[in-house]
């Protein structure tokens, strides 16, 4: 290169020179070494097998620096760490059931049952497979577990109350969008109107008893929302009492038979007793069948709905109709507050029956099913029937 200098040895490059260098010394000193023994000249053939050792020796060296140079890898705190430290941070209570023995395997199982690790006396719930509620530290959990062999299950507890709050949050949201959106809808033409009524009483136009006549239908309009949202916010707590569902049964076919008459085919039937309170129970099946003798008209189908109540493991309230469904797209907002694809409607009946529902613990669900099929369920527990 310019100026003299050299390039700079790589140390690829070294050691491959180093080994073409040991091996070109061991072949010269293994050649002269057999020369020197065939000739008899034993000097140079301890100065031979002196420089073959020499060059072993060297070589040994090397490598073991080599093998002494290469880093070893530091092992991170985290790789090492205990799978028990990670279930520490979970914040769910995780426990480990075999048949009737009951381990906490972290920190919050360990916190809520003031236990070390195995839970001296654990709740009945814990070892039922069949259950999945426990009341425990003045507090509703659910269990979720998953079996790990033929008589071992991992549980996580579940606090209904933190959800229930989570869901009531994020209802509270979808609320204050629905009302803004809503009023705004209700307000916008009123003020129109009002604009206009103005400027025809002004002029002296003949129209303006028509502009007054339909802004009071659409202030009407706007009251009625007003009062079905009232409705719907200020749903008391229930007062639970022992109801007979066949007499249920026959109240909610007399107010079916007038509002609908025959239009609508109804069959009724209830067996048993719940624990609910009767008249927000009728309230949201009435909702119920309102929906699905509407839905029925609806349809080219004859009308039909069938309501069966039964107290198998609690409370179940099932409203079957003959219309024509409910579209995919639709089925994600049916309970949504004021939602209504029919003129006139409300759109509260639906998310008033679930409120009364999940309000004595249960659900209202559309199920996924040829014919619409809605259903109500009370549990043991929810209805005031469960042992804790």
């Amino acid at each position: 290169m310019a100026g003299g200098t050299h390039p700079m040895l790589t140390p690829e490059r070294r050691r491959t020179l180093a080994a073409l260098g040991s091996g070109v010394t061991l072949t010269l000193g293994g050649a002269g070494l057999v020369l020197a023994w065939r000739a008899g000249i034993w000097g140079s053939l301890l100065g031979t097998l002196g420089i073959i050792v020499w060059a072993l020796a060297l070589g040994c060296w090397i490598a073991l620096r080599r093998a002494s140079a290469i880093p070893v890898p530091r092992t991170s705190p985290h790789d090492t760490l205990p799978i028990a430290a990670l279930l520490d941070q979970v914040p769910v209570p995780l426990l480990r059931i075999n048949a009737a023995q009951v381990r906490a395997i972290n920190r919050a199982a360990r916190a809520l049952f003031v236990a070390d690790d195995r839970l001296i006396a654990p709740p009945a719930a814990l070892t039922d497979p069949a259950a999945r509620h426990l009341r425990h530290a003045g507090r509703r959990w659910r269990i979720d577990a998953v079996t790990l062999g033929p008589d071992t299950r991992l549980a996580a507890l579940i606090d209904i109350a933190a959800e229930e709050h989570a869901a009531q949050e994020r209802a509270s949201d979808e609320m204050i969008d629905i009302l803004g959106h809503e009023l705004l809808n209700g307000l916008s033409p009123v003020v129109s109107l009002a604009d206009s009524a103005m400027t025809a009483h002004r002029r002296g136009d003949a129209m303006l008893g028509d502009i007054l006549a339909t802004l009071a239908r659409r202030v009407e309009g706007l009251e009625g929302f007003t009062r079905a949202y009232r409705q719907l916010a200020r749903l008391p707590d229930p007062v639970p009492a022992p109801v007979a569902l066949d007499e249920l049964a026959i109240d909610l076919a007399r107010l079916f038979r007038g509002r609908f008459g025959d239009r609508v085919a109804l069959t009724a039937d209830g067996r048993g007793t719940a624990q609910v309170d009767h008249d927000q129970m009728v309230q949201a099946l009435w909702a119920l069948l309102q929906n699905a003798a509407e839905a029925a008209l609806a349809a080219d189908a004859p009308a039909r709905v069938a309501l069966t109540l039964t107290d198998e493991a609690g409370f179940v309230a099932e409203i079957r109709d003959s219309g024509s469904g409910i579209a995919a797209t639709d089925r994600a907002r049916i309970f949504r507050p004021f939602h209504t694809d029919k003129a006139g409607g409300s759109g509260i009946g639906l998310t008033l029956a679930r409120r009364i529902a999940r309000a004595h613990g249960g659900e209202l669900m559309l199920l996924d099913t040829r014919v619409t099929c809605f259903r109500l369920t009370l549990s043991d527990m929810s209805t005031g029937r469960a042992v804790e």
